[in-house]
């Protein structure tokens, strides 16, 4: 058995294994990390050597810190990580490079159809009948979206919504609400097997899925990093937040994962305080007492137009993983326009948690 992990922020993790009468055999550890002294590797080895092939995470990772000599320094690495690799290669997890990653980058489209459009989507990979796509949103009208979870009436103003034209659409993933206008705003969704994420706890998952961005933005020179768990932070400011909602398959079977990304290219930080409700509570934990300095938009630390900063992001996704040109098909379009009219067009939907 075989599993791959990248620490966040840090090195690759290799393990190969095999599993006999229920325990861990034959375990090697390798990678591209740095590791002192060289027989730290043999003890790590060691320590994994007939562990109970169902230990979880924590557990493995207890067993490797207690067999690490106390000189030992990891630079790229760590005990969960390679913990988490462990459980990959159990799990017949798989990787990046294992997929045809299709993008989908089409006009601008309604925030209700936008929500139908993830929905869809992910189905169809949980079905198998898509590939694990890309999705990068063009928006045709300001919107507010809430969490499922959130209560409307607590997120946001109702009177503000109204006299700058914000529609509000709840989605079906958790987390918290999002301000976007067109022109400044970046919003894309992963649509994967949940196979890609198999090993991972939900909290890790998502740097797992967004460590291609991180890379895309070092490239236009901003150190960002993950701030859980749902946050993408730079050293001055927030600049933008996932959510996930976790769709199962066809009867049951093997499914998907939507991850989910809106990131703030500009904001107009006066409207955004008009339309949504941000309590003291929720600032209370971010550091800060500014709701307009919690977040410092793409378009001041990079310089660069929305339009190239997308193109750099697509770019550096592509030269990882390899990404070719898709589109919505005709029928993802019919179910996804039904899906927006009958569900996130609605009171009922929308005000499911008044």
């Amino acid at each position: 058995m075989h599993g791959e992990y990248k620490v966040p922020g840090g090195k690759l993790v290799v393990v190969d294994l095999d599993v006999e009468a229920g325990a861990l055999r034959h375990v090697r550890v390798a990678g591209d990390f740095f590791l002192e002294p060289d027989d730290a590797l043999l003890a790590i080895n060691a320590a994994l050597e007939g562990a109970p092939a169902d230990t979880d995470t924590a557990g493995l990772a207890t067993r490797i810190n207690a067999a690490l000599p106390a000189s030992t320094v990891m630079l790229g690495l760590t005990s969960e990580g390679i913990a988490v690799a462990v459980r990959r290669a159990l799990t017949h997890a798989t990787e990046w490079s294992d997929y045809d990653w299709q993008l989908i980058h089409e006009a601008p489209q309604s925030p209700a159809l936008h929500m139908a459009l993830d929905e869809v989507i992910t189905a169809e990979v949980a079905a198998g009948r898509r590939p694990p796509t890309l999705r990068v949103w063009e928006w045709a009208s300001p919107a507010v979206i809430i969490g499922s979870f959130q209560s409307l009436r607590n997120e946001v103003d109702p009177a503000g919504a109204e006299r700058h034209g914000v529609t509000v659409v709840r989605r079906i993933s958790g987390g918290g609400a999002m301000f976007v206008e067109p022109g400044n705003t970046i919003t894309y969704s992963l649509s994967v097997p949940d196979a890609l994420v198999s090993g991972l706890s939900f909290a890790d998952s998502y740097a797992y899925l967004d460590d291609w961005v991180l890379a895309a933005l070092g490239d236009m020179g901003i150190k960002a990093w993950y701030q859980p768990l749902n946050d993408i932070a730079t050293d001055v400011g927030k600049i933008a937040g996932a959510a996930q909602k976790r769709m199962v398959g066809p009867d049951g079977g093997p499914g998907a994962v939507l991850h989910h990304v809106t990131m703030s290219y500009d904001i107009d930080a006066d409207k955004m305080l008009e339309v949504l409700r941000i309590g003291k509570e929720k600032m209370s934990d971010k550091g800060t007492k500014s709701a307009k300095k919690r977040v410092d938009p793409l378009r001041r630390q990079t310089g660069l137009p929305r339009e190239t900063v997308i193109d750099r992001m697509v770019e550096s996704f592509r030269n990882r993983y390899g990404l070719a040109q898709g589109r919505i098909t005709p029928e993802e379009l019919a179910r996804a326009e039904e899906l927006a009219a009958a569900k996130y067009s609605t009171a009922e939907w929308t005000a499911r948690v008044p």
